[in-house]
């Protein structure tokens, strides 16, 4: 196990890439992210693309991470502080006494990643995700639902945001995303590497009860309120989700949520 250095002062430069956690939320961290909490490290620690750079953690939770910290390089420095002193250098109360600062691998390509895939193959497209929360929510769903890919455009929000790997409860580390390019072409994408591109909207003519099962399917979700684009949508099956009266929206997680489920174990042939 890495040797444990102690953390006295809030202005030990050793953890400054940790101090105003929330404000270089913001600005960005030059190809680092911030994982937060005992589950995510787990997750975090059992991947093998984004490295790990070093660990802060609460005192109080050392012994509870003994067995974790056994399996960490020698070359990553796990730094112990008083709950007040890590505190205060986050800039807030971590309540779960635990960061962790990870490199973030090299983008994969979307159509690579798409052509890696084998059959039966279901993928998640993302149009215009801005809110931190469903980006966790969503890749949590994806992971739990077998999608072996996310697909993202360009104006979606960033899903090692350290607010989105915590609402994904780590599958932000572990689910293998692309974005696209700006102008790049999400629905051309999929069908180029023959995906059914399925595009969930209130109107669809297609209950999703009624969708089959097919060997490549892709799933595409878009912001909520303005949802998906006319021109995405007049190229895709468009596929609705039969609501009580008076309703005709859900939140975009729980939508995608069901499509997923549908698709990957529900759905016949």
């Amino acid at each position: 196990m890495p040797a444990l250095i102690r953390i006295e002062a809030t202005a030990d430069p050793r953890v400054e890439p940790y101090r105003a956690v929330r404000e270089r939320d913001l600005v960005g961290r030059q190809g680092l992210f911030v994982a937060e909490g005992e589950v995510v490290l787990r997750m975090l620690l059992a991947q093998h693309r984004h490295a790990p750079v070093s660990l802060l953690l609460a005192e109080k939770r050392v012994s509870k991470l003994a067995s974790l910290l056994e399996g960490l390089p020698d070359a990553v420095p796990v730094y112990v502080a008083s709950q007040a002193v890590m505190d205060e250098v986050a800039g807030f109360p971590i309540h779960r006494g635990v960061l962790a600062l990870a490199r973030r691998a090299e983008p994969l390509d979307a159509g690579e990643l798409l052509a890696g895939l084998a059959p039966p193959a279901l993928a998640l497209g993302l149009i215009g995700i801005g809110n931190h929360d469903n980006m966790g929510g969503l890749l949590r769903n994806a992971a739990a639902f077998g999608a072996a890919a996310v697909v993202l455009d360009s104006g979606s929000c960033d899903p090692l945001y350290r607010k989105a790997i915590r609402v994904s409860v780590g599958a932000a580390v572990t689910t293998s995303f692309a974005r696209l390019s700006p102008g790049e072409d999400m629905v051309d994408l999929f069908r180029a590497q023959g995906f059914e591109p399925l595009a969930l909207c209130p109107n669809g003519e297609t209950p999703l009860s009624e969708l089959p099962r097919t060997d490549r399917a892709a799933v595409i979700v878009g912001s909520e309120g303005p949802g998906l684009p006319d021109a995405v949508l007049a190229r895709c099956r468009r596929v609705s989700i039969p609501m009580a009266r008076g309703w005709d929206s859900l939140n975009v997680g729980v939508a995608a949520a069901l499509a997923l489920h549908h698709l990957k174990f529900v759905a016949r042939c």
